[in-house]
């Protein structure tokens, strides 16, 4: 005899619905999972969720993993993401589903020139090859997926002393070129100002001469929690390794396409671009 059909998601939802209707006892065998959320919900904002252990969580129609095994789960809306979003957690017993409202983001126009040509219109091809072989090794370090959930207790800032030189989502025209929106927060700070983790995560790259980034470091902070740390003089840590909140990581530098001494620190979710300062203080009590 063939076994049971696996769950999915409008089944579950459906069947949540045919127990509430079929009565009080078949109604109380389907329990819903809890969903507490907090966060930032705007454009480049994020949410920290608490549900059951290893519930699945969709975002909209989109699979974004299973919650941590003590139930905690993160959620990121991108720079350019919709008025709405309908967040669902849901296990073999029920779902439960919440919508949320997306306020837009405040994104300004920014304009940068003096730059060589080779960082911003290149041309010759070994620099192309060297670009697309970097893309590479930054499209492995987002796809990293470690189990964990570090987020769970926010980030701290990873400088002691900046200045916000370029806020995040701004539009970029380099040399009167329009570029794609910035994706980092930048943060003025002299050369060799130590850069510490903002939380504790895995170190998934770590290379010190890129071409657009200089010195740049990835960190996995769990479920697809990647933050990114660029322009950097000095690296103090390797891929592979595990960092714990403010450990020192490296130091900041002008490295890459800079005009000055600053770090630009990025946060990317599951290919949605996160504004990393909205992360800062971020910790829910459920």
């Amino acid at each position: 005899m063939a076994g049971p059909e696996p769950l999915n998601r409008r089944a579950l939802l459906g069947g949540l619905t045919m127990a509430s209707l079929a009565g009080p006892a078949l109604a109380a065998a389907a329990v819903a999972p809890p969903l507490g959320l907090a966060g930032r919900y705007r454009q480049g904002g994020c949410a920290i969720g608490l549900t059951s252990p290893r519930a699945r969580i969709w975002l909209g129609e989109e699979a974004v993993g299973t919650a941590s095994a003590a139930g905690y789960f993160f959620l990121g809306f991108d720079r350019d993401a919709g008025p709405a979003a309908t967040v669902t957690v849901e296990t073999e017993l029920g779902a439960t589903s919440r919508d949320l409202t997306i306020a837009p983001g405040d994104f300004d126009v920014q304009r940068i020139g003096g730059l060589p040509r080779d960082q911003v219109t290149p041309t010759d091809p070994a620099l192309l090859a060297r670009i697309r072989a970097e893309a590479a090794l930054k499209t492995a370090g987002y796809a990293s997926r470690i189990d964990d959930d570090a987020f769970r207790e926010g980030f701290a800032m990873p400088l002691k002393t900046w200045r916000l030189s370029a806020r995040f989502g701004g539009q970029r025209i380099l040399n009167g070129v329009p570029q794609t929106p910035h994706h980092g927060s930048d943060l003025a700070a002299p050369t060799g100002a130590p850069i510490t983790a903002p939380a504790a995560g895995l170190v998934v790259l770590a290379n010190p001469d890129m071409h657009y980034e200089g010195g740049l470091i990835m960190i996995d902070h769990g479920q697809g929690l990647v933050t990114v740390y660029l322009h950097q003089s000095r690296l103090d840590v390797r891929a592979g390794d595990r960092v714990s909140g403010g450990q020192v990581i490296g130091a900041v530098g002008m490295k890459g396409r800079a005009t000055g001494p600053h770090l630009c620190w990025r946060m990317r979710w599951r290919g949605r671009n996160l504004d990393p300062m909205l992360m800062v203080g971020l910790r829910p009590v459920f």
